[in-house]
């Protein structure tokens, strides 16, 4: 059975943990030794079956208390009529839902453990009876540890970005018009996983390859913990195969570059707007007179980090300087997370990659119809993934990571 370690939780609605100090309870101590809000008794003390200590379960009866705190704010008419502060009510409620739900089928199910162990004790010499509530033991230890370790995940920190939606750019590498291609195929890959999740994607900007494919191509993705899961294909991409523009059979090695920032607004990132340059140009293409004779289309250049950003998409000037900034903000709040992010794995050791844009994260293979994840060390079959099958590899990472950062906090509690 698996030893549950205590671990910190936070959010920000609730409280904020020292992973050190949170990682104190002893391997092998007994499990539920009150029940929530009753009084002390020890109703499971195997050593293979570790449990959550008086300190955690304190922990885990505060979130509760946020939490119904939260959801008695939802009929406080200065809140329902405040969209704003209603809509953060209902996200802190919702962090903390999960975690409250397991916690409190956790107790109920210690309560029916200790009735079944009074029962196999009183059974006496029948042996019907010792027998069957020795299975019913077996059922709930069994669902209990898979409670245990749930509970354990669900309080790992979490990435304060993992709810918010994003933006997704793939940017053809070395290669030429195969790089090219590639990139389209990537976005093609990705266009089938978001639509599978349900998530909305509004192209921001574009630029076609030639010869098919793009050069560059910036979607917005708005739906449910967007960031959580697409923040795993960041980094550069290669593929072995032979390209359509190749005569004698060849196999080319190309690379596309795949970025993924985090939506923010101007309370996440301050410009100074004497650090842009803006200049108007017309757009070409379909869209009417309008778009062919007005200067419509907006370069923008950010002077400190030498950014630049053409944008075309919308039919109008102001449209389209709003969505070069919107681009600007989340490209350098994205240069801030992975400087952050640099430093926390500097702290900790690297996990399971950098997830930086330069880090080569995954390699396709054309001839031996593979997909190879380098973090992972695993294969994929290659037609599976074309057809957008992304989620069982994100499902992989985000379970590695669960893993490393577990592994980190143990590690952290033998030195405290």
């Amino acid at each position: 059975m698996m030893k549950l370690l205590t671990i910190p939780f936070l959010c920000a609605a609730a409280y904020s943990f020292d992973a050190a100090s949170a990682f104190t309870a002893p391997l092998g101590s007994s499990v539920c030794q009150e029940r929530w809000g009753g009084h002390g008794r020890t109703l499971r003390t195997s050593s293979a079956l570790s449990a959550l200590d008086d300190a955690m379960k304190n922990r885990l009866d505060g979130i509760r208390r946020s939490y119904q705190a939260l959801t008695e704010r939802l009929a406080d008419p200065d809140v329902i009529g405040d969209s704003n502060l209603l809509r953060q009510v209902m996200k802190d409620r919702s962090q903390s839902e999960e975690v409250v739900l397991e916690f409190e089928r956790y107790c109920e199910l210690d309560e029916e453990l200790e009735g079944a162990q009074e029962l196999f004790q009183e059974a006496g010499d029948d042996a019907e009876m010792r027998e069957m509530a020795r299975s019913e033991i077996k059922t709930i230890e069994a669902e209990l540890e898979r409670l245990e370790s749930n509970i354990q995940i669900l309080l790992l920190p979490k990435d304060p970005n993992d709810d918010r939606n994003c933006m997704l750019e793939i940017r053809a590498g070395t290669g030429g018009s195969e790089a090219n291609i590639f990139a389209g195929d990537l976005y093609d890959v990705y266009r089938k996983f978001m639509q599978t999740e349900g998530w909305q994607v509004k192209l921001m900007d574009s630029s076609p390859g030639d010869d098919g494919g793009y050069k560059n191509i910036v979607v917005e993705v708005k739906g449910d913990s967007v960031y959580s899961k697409l923040k795993w294909e960041a980094g550069v991409h290669r593929v072995q195969r032979v390209p359509a523009t190749e005569t004698q059979g060849r196999v080319h090695t190309s690379t596309a570059t795949v970025a993924i920032m985090p939506e923010c607004d101007e309370v996440d990132i301050k410009i100074d707007q004497k650090d842009i340059e803006m200049s108007t140009m017309r757009s070409g293409g379909a869209g009417g007179q309008n778009v062919n004779k007005v200067e419509t289309a907006v370069d923008l250049l950010h002077k400190p980090t030498g950014i630049r950003i053409k944008c075309t998409q919308e039919r109008s000037q102001l449209k389209n300087k709003e969505l070069a900034m919107k681009m600007l903000m989340s490209k350098l709040y994205d240069m801030e997370n992975e400087k952050r992010d640099a430093e926390e794995r500097a702290r900790r050791g690297d996990q399971i990659g950098t997830g930086g844009r330069s880090e080569k994260i995954r390699t396709y293979n054309w001839k031996d119809s593979r997909v190879s994840d380098h973090r992972l060390g695993q294969n994929y079959p290659l037609q599976g993934f074309l057809g957008g099958g992304v989620g069982q590899i994100i499902d992989g990472l985000i379970a590695k990571d669960q893993e490393a950062k577990l592994r980190q906090l143990s590690e952290e509690s033998m030195v405290a």
